[in-house]
């Protein structure tokens, strides 16, 4: 467990900070205590009186990497709290642990800041934001009921779980007539479901099997003018739709089903004791119920 433990970090959802330390002096006491090795020599100068010994390394590299280097002999009591943030990362990624485990930082990291904290290791996130996890991860993996359901790339699981494109149209005109363009796209897409519409907008869902893109787009382009269409757009499902697919799965009391205990009969074959007569011993062994 603990060679476990070496090889993970983990960032929390609430800071885990220390008001009297500054910024510095957390990353060094966190390189302490994760092990750093002494023997490492740090080739980085500061105006501070630290010794070069790895844990400043590791330090310097946290505050220079996560933008605290303006804060970083600062109390982190007066970090506000982006900047705690930033310092709860840098806390998790000393020692360079291959996998991060972390709540979501990205609500107050930047974007460049959050790139080069997350090409460090081998992030896990557990993030509610689907935009967040299409731009900052390489590899996705759904759960429902706890359990398992997908794991790959954004691109594979949108080829793979989408429900093909998404097609939205807008009607132009002040009293949109909607029906001559839902009856060309009820006989030209076939198999496509009518999602949402509203005023002099129609979206549509479709099955990539049914068609491809070219033909799509070749015949709207086409009828564009005689349907009054002002603009459309055809896109892939987006991975907000994908999760939701999985989520209507989700149960609320699947731990209850889970460790529900089902009783059975089970026959338990008990031999007779070596005192009782033959007679009793012929009667054969004794049927005991069980759980």
């Amino acid at each position: 467990m603990g060679e476990v433990h070496r090889n993970m970090g983990y960032c929390p959802q609430f800071d885990s900070i220390y008001e009297l330390l500054t910024g510095r002096e957390h990353l060094e006491l966190y390189a302490v205590l994760r092990g750093v090795p002494e023997k490492e020599v740090c080739d980085v100068r500061h105006t501070h009186t630290h010794t070069h010994t790895a844990d400043v390394q590791v330090a310097e590299w946290g505050i220079r990497k996560l933008g605290l280097l303006k804060y970083s002999d600062k109390s982190a009591g007066s970090y506000s709290g982006g900047n705690m943030r930033k310092l709860s990362t840098a806390m998790a990624l000393i020692g360079a642990p291959p996998v991060v485990t972390s709540q979501p930082p990205a609500w107050t990291l930047k974007p460049g800041e959050l790139c080069g904290a997350s090409s460090t290791a081998s992030s896990e996130r557990d993030a509610p934001c689907m935009e967040e996890c299409e731009a900052l991860c390489t590899r996705m993996a759904i759960m429902v009921n706890g359990r398992f359901k997908c794991l790959g790339s954004v691109q594979h699981l949108k080829n793979r779980f989408g429900d093909g494109y998404t097609i939205i149209l807008r009607v132009g005109g002040p009293d949109a007539d909607l029906l001559p363009v839902m009856k060309f796209i009820e006989s030209e897409l076939s198999g496509s479901t009518l999602k949402e519409k509203h005023r002099n907008m129609l979206q549509y869902q479709l099955p990539s099997s049914l068609t491809s893109l070219t033909h799509i787009f070749s015949i709207l382009a086409h009828h564009k003018e005689a349907l009054c269409i002002e603009d459309y757009s055809v896109t892939q499902t987006t991975l907000d739709q994908v999760f939701v697919n999985f989520a209507k799965d989700q149960s609320d009391d699947y731990h209850s089903k889970e460790t529900s205990v089902r009783r059975r009969d089970v026959a338990i074959e008990v031999p007779p004791p070596l005192s009782c007569s033959p007679g009793a011993a012929e009667g054969g062994a004794v049927r005991e119920s069980a759980m």
